[in-house]
């Protein structure tokens, strides 16, 4: 396999519950309307970031409408490229929504200062000790997660059933089922490295059934990451245990680099592998394409002591301090009744569905039955065996290594255990050498939404050489739908990174189109907005031009659109040529040009 393949940043908790992917009605139970910022609402209204996730909530949204109707919910929309960058962009500028949500605690000392300390309320005494523990921060607790998405490796449990195979409890047992499954002509075990953040993952976990759990692997995380200690001296004896999981089958390729839900169907359904080594999460314990039921193991240590599962927090709530200044009681006693029905029975069973046989709810109560997929890591929550996935902190040099483990498992450029622990070292110094120019621009001021969406509309017009660009703004909407192909992040001032970029640009990327109309055709356009689910409520376009100039009505143009932001209709009348192009990319290259940017500075010229 060549190097075709584009970074792919991880993402290490995949949603248990279904995105919104087309134009599908979801209501919200009757209350709630739309805004594009994150302040506080008019009247009595909580708003609620709605982060991507409003149709995966909305059968708590119903449940909170029929408990408490007297709560009036206003939904603060985002649909960007980075969900837990923005969130805490937005905490930074102190712009948060009443009733917060992120998928990870980025800063302990931010969210201690924005967010109301919740360690004083009834409801959080029906969490168990472990969960509080976790998000213990100074003896105070800001934030809660509301279940957890558990990962360890999966396998074909209908097959091991008839073959009377037992899951092995070592890694004696682990390697001579291998050899089992080969003499049965089948693949031991496939991994998926579709994405780098399952061989980066892989890797990491199997450094968890020994050290890396332990205080010295803690300590040497910490210090790694500060570029106080180097992987070489630490990593030996895990890359030999990796080669060993190689060396018995646990770790073939696909040749075609497939998904980890294809992978699923195709090797463990249709029975040419017997385990899946991946980071994902299953809505249906059957094997799609077959009667095969889904079984879930862990990860096996050497010598059984230490057999461990991953798990990472599928959303973590807080309430905005805001809330909690004289003035605002009726909306601080009305989010504790949210965070009350969060944190409850019924609250957990609406917010995880019953589509979610991978997330684990946080209740002390909460149990699972001996037949269900997480029967086993349930019991291993309980014994200290379920550690939380590596990802924070991680993130710059993530999919730079997970490429590197990926070289490896595929056998390329020679890479074996002991160049994987080298290059750990090598990206990890030069990300923190390069830290002195991580950032490379600045925001004098905060932008709104339409200034945001007008400096990404200057960027790919200064890129692509178009005369204008017309580009969606997002906004919330009651029917569920959430733009990707649009602006939903606001620039807030302050230093300029790629993880501020990501979160203010659209949740797709990597294509752009050019069309030819005329300036009249252009701003009738604009006028109309762009009609994405085709129901005659579009979306509102931003018409960005080049030195904002006005377009003549009679003059033909080129037009720039963003990946997927425009309709089939458009396309064709306007004969669409569709280039590649990361946005991303453009706006970063456009910012560390200016320096500086300000609303109404900066012109594309």
């Amino acid at each position: 396999m060549g190097k075709k393949m584009a970074r792919c940043l991880f993402v290490v908790f995949i949603a248990a519950a279904l995105s919104v992917s087309a134009c599908t009605p979801a209501s919200p139970g009757g209350k709630g309307r739309g805004k594009t910022d994150g302040k506080a609402a008019d009247g009595d209204a909580l708003t609620w970031g709605t982060w991507g996730s409003y149709a995966n909530h909305k059968d708590f949204f119903e449940l909170l409408n029929e408990t408490y109707p007297e709560v009036e919910l206003e939904f603060v929309y985002y649909k960007g490229g980075n969900k837990t960058g923005y969130s805490w962009a937005q905490m930074r500028a102190d712009d948060i929504s009443d009733i917060f949500i992120t998928s990870q605690i980025v800063d302990e000392d931010l969210a201690g200062e924005r967010l109301v300390d919740l360690s004083s309320y009834p409801f959080i005494n029906d969490l168990s000790t472990s969960v509080l523990h976790e998000v213990s921060i100074d003896g105070g607790i800001y934030l809660l997660p509301t279940g957890n998405s558990m990962y360890g490796i999966y396998y074909n449990k209908t097959l091991m059933d008839e073959k009377g195979w037992k899951v092995p409890d070592n890694f004696t047992e682990l390697e001579a089922l291998c050899k089992e499954i080969e003499k049965e002509g089948m693949i031991p075990g496939v991994i998926a490295t579709q994405v780098t953040g399952g061989p980066f993952s892989a890797v990491f976990n199997l450094a968890k059934t020994s050290w890396l759990t332990t205080p010295e692997g803690v300590n040497w995380e910490r210090d790694f990451l500060a570029g106080r200690a180097t992987a070489e001296g630490m990593w030996e004896d895990t890359m030999d245990y990796v080669q060993r999981y190689i060396d018995i089958g646990m770790f073939h390729v696909d040749p075609g680099d497939a998904s980890s839900f294809e992978l699923i169907e195709e090797y463990l359904g249709g029975r040419k592998a017997v385990f899946l080594t991946a980071v994902a999460t299953v809505s249906d314990t059957r094997i799609a394409g077959s009667t095969d039921e889904l079984g879930m193991m862990p990860y096996v240590s050497e010598d059984g002591s230490k057999n461990v599962y991953m798990y990472s927090p599928t959303y973590y709530f807080g309430i905005s301090r805001r809330l909690a200044e004289p003035g605002n009681e009726k909306k601080l006693e009305d989010a504790v009744k949210v965070m009350s029905l969060l944190f409850s029975p019924e609250g957990q069973a609406a917010l995880m569905g019953e589509d979610s046989p991978c997330v684990m709810g946080v209740l002390d109560g909460s149990d699972v039955s001996e037949e269900a997929l997480l029967y086993d890591a349930r019991r291993a929550m309980k014994e200290g065996r379920a550690f939380q996935m590596t990802y924070a902190n991680w993130e710059n040099v993530l999919a730079d290594m997970g490429l590197v483990f990926k070289e490896w498992f595929w056998g390329e450029e020679g890479m074996d255990g002991a160049r994987c622990i080298a290059r750990m070292d090598e990206l990890q110094q030069n990300y923190l050498e390069g830290s002195r120019t991580h950032n490379f621009c600045e925001s004098k001021a905060d932008f709104s939404l339409e200034e945001t969406a007008e400096l990404a509309g200057k960027a790919l017009g200064s890129a692509t050489g178009a005369d204008a660009v017309m580009v969606p703004v997002g906004e919330f909407r009651e029917d569920g739908f959430e733009l990707k192909a649009g602006i939903s992040g606001r620039l807030y001032a302050g230093n300029i990174n790629a993880d501020v970029v990501s979160g203010i640009s659209p949740g797709v990327d990597g294509e752009y189109a050019m069309m030819t109309m005329s300036g009249a055709e252009a701003k009738a356009l604009a006028g109309e907005g762009f009609d994405a689910c085709g129901d005659g409520d579009p979306y509102p376009y931003l018409l960005v031009t080049r030195d904002g100039s006005a377009l003549d009505d009679g003059t033909k143009y080129q037009v720039a659109f963003f990946m997927q932001g425009y309709t089939e209709e458009v396309a064709i009348e306007y004969s669409a040529e569709v280039h590649e192009g990361s946005l991303q990319k453009f706006l970063q290259d456009y910012l560390r040009e200016q320096k500086e940017v300000a609303p109404d500075a900066n012109p594309w010229k």
